[in-house]
């Protein structure tokens, strides 16, 4: 494979024998990057520095070695693509060179930080599959012109065609998906605002703490106004619920709207599925459609109660669940359910999966949802009766049991619905849970194993797990809580050659 074209911007400095540096415009980016890295470091040189009188001068030695570090970063950072490879070469004296087969290229994503947008510059991270973040950061570049990352990605994800094909007229891109502003309804039903809530708190705790404010005397002053306006102690605590509620509520709309901002999903004429997202920092992600095994459709509790849904590709060497990154394999933020299902359609380019109804697992699963609840509300139940015993709680807490046994039978009930299974075209599509609702739909020419596992209490109960292995998503897809022929059946219909070795048939 040739290098990236000549015909770049000069900014685009190139290094020397076909290696490329990162564009010259990341000087005004790295000083000013490492200065805030090496902030901490930076104060408590100025603050030693201040003892002896020269606090300013070396605070300004402090700061002219950071920016030196971050010149030097863009100097000694180089890349190039040739035979067939993705290289990375980078450091001064501690040289490290980082070379990629284009075979093991999974994705591309292109983003861009309100200061790159700024400056016209995006940051390139290559991914080969690994689950070693260290280890992927080795393949970013951070600084190069947008024209150059297009140019670079189709480099990277071009496939060989024959002459005949690239003689053929180009197919125009496919919008599979495209977010309204309306969707941010769905917004406060993710939950994602709430890690930035508490971390919140204890900045504000924090603050308290270190002004020396006694809680204890805030609490005082609290309850003598509520007896004042002759309110009693639960209404501060329902204030205060609720109130927590709204923040969370805003803080999870706010990062929704900064993380999916002008979401589309298009099908281009390479073959491969490319995401666009963000609002103050931009973000492009490419998967190769040959490396796609299937779609997983997923449902969280309070998501399912707006009727929402987000979908999720499950592609070969791509891990699922690293936050709302979602690893670059998000092909819907939480939306309409029913656009989620024709997103995945899309993308399968089948209904048939997304809608065909799933077999039942009986009534011995069903059975076993209520013995597991049973169980563990019996658990929760003896923890409170014990409480009282240990703190300085009202008799009464273990009451609160009762409240959560109707509950407890809800999510029994709930949990068998959710689960389901059935071999569809050239599909095993599986379904389970009930906080999560989760509905896979997995290529049968992705899976490479088997595994049946029955632990002791499904060994009594008659029932097995059949956990399809592949190479993609989470590696692992269980058909929960069937009969061991139903396994058996399963497997063997999915993939009759891999498993026909193992099985004894009858007349």
């Amino acid at each position: 494979m040739s290098s990236l074209p000549q015909h770049e911007t000069q900014s685009q400095a190139p290094a020397g024998d076909g290696w490329r540096r990162l564009d010259m415009r990341m000087l005004l980016v790295h000083p000013v990057r490492e200065v805030v890295r090496l902030f901490p470091l930076l104060v408590g040189v100025l603050l030693a520095g201040s003892s002896t009188g020269r606090g300013g001068l070396w605070g300004l030695t402090g700061a002219a070695i950071a920016v030196a570090i971050g010149l030097l970063r863009w100097y000694t950072t180089s890349y190039q693509v040739a035979n067939e490879r993705i290289q990375v070469r980078r450091g001064l004296l501690r040289r490290e060179l980082v070379s990629v087969s284009l075979d093991r290229v999974r994705t591309v994503d292109i983003t861009a930080s309100p200061l790159h947008r700024i400056l016209g510059l995006v940051r390139v991270t290559v991914g080969t599959g690994l689950s070693d973040r260290k280890s992927e950061d080795a393949l970013r570049l951070d600084g190069i012109s947008a024209a150059a990352a297009e140019r670079l990605r189709d480099d990277v994800l071009r496939r060989h065609a024959a002459p005949a094909a690239a003689a053929a007229p180009a197919v125009e891109e496919e919008v599979l998906a495209q977010a309204p502003p309306a969707w941010i309804r769905y917004g406060p039903f993710t939950l994602s605002g709430f890690l930035a809530v508490l971390f919140v708190l204890g900045f504000v705790w924090r603050i308290v703490s270190e002004a020396r404010v006694d809680p204890a005397r805030v609490g005082e002053a609290t309850a003598g106004y509520l007896q004042l306006v002759g309110l009693p102690r639960w209404i501060e605590l329902l204030a205060v619920s609720l109130l927590l509620l709204v923040a969370v509520a805003c803080a999870s709309t706010i990062a929704y709207a900064l993380a999916f901002w002008n979401f589309r999903l298009v099908r281009t004429a390479a073959g491969s599925l490319q995401v666009t997202r963000g609002l103050l920092s931009t973000r492009s992600t490419t998967i190769e459609e040959r490396r796609l095994r299937g779609v997983e459709i997923s449902e969280p509790l309070l998501l399912r109660l707006a009727r929402g849904a987000r979908c999720i590709a499950i592609a070969t060497g791509l891990r699922v669940g690293r936050g709302a990154e979602r690893g670059g394999t998000l092909l819907m933020p939480p939306g309409p359910g029913p656009e989620a299902c024709r997103v995945a359609a899309a993308v399968l380019r089948s209904p048939d999966p997304v809608t065909s109804p799933l077999l039942s697992h009986g009534g011995r699963a069903h059975r076993r949802r209520y013995t597991r609840m049973a169980l563990a509300w019996a658990a929760i139940t003896a923890v409170l009766v014990a409480l009282p015993f240990a703190l300085p709680l009202p008799s009464w807490t273990w009451e609160v049991s009762l409240v959560l046994l109707p509950l407890a039978a809800a999510l029994a009930y709930d949990r068998y619905r959710g689960l389901g299974h059935a071999l569809v075209g050239r599909f095993l599509v599986t379904s389970r849970g009930s906080i999560v609702r989760r509905r896979w739909m997995l290529d049968r020419e992705g899976i490479i194993g088997w595994n049946l596992e029955q632990s002791f209490f499904q060994r009594r109960a008659g029932l097995v797990t059949l956990v399809a292995t592949t190479a993609a998503g989470r590696q692992q897809y269980a058909v929960q809580d069937v009969t061991v022929e139903e396994a058996l059946r399963v497997a063997d219909a999915a993939l009759p050659d891999l498993l026909a070795p193992f099985l004894v048939r009858g007349d």
